[in-house]
């Protein structure tokens, strides 16, 4: 299970999700500006209040890392 915390004005985001589609990887986007509980989970993950932020299983990754993203999820890129 893969929760993708996001805003709709973060460029990072739209980045992000994009390359998650162009790899067929599927994703709960979960939009931060309309749900304040996700505000709550994204400052428990990572003691700050900054999207982009993926949890893929328990594994926390801010930002748009592609080189963790890929390893984490074994897409060759």
């Amino acid at each position: 299970m893969i929760k993708f915390y996001s805003s709709p004005n973060c460029p990072y985001c739209f980045t992000l999700k994009m390359f998650l589609k162009e790899h067929g990887i599927q994703f709960e986007d979960i939009d931060i500006a309309k749900n304040k509980q996700a505000v709550k989970e994204v400052e428990e993950k990572t003691g700050k209040y900054e999207v982009p932020v993926l949890d893929i299983d328990g594994q926390i990754i801010e930002g748009f890392d592609r080189e963790e993203i890929c390893k984490l999820l074994n897409i060759k890129d």
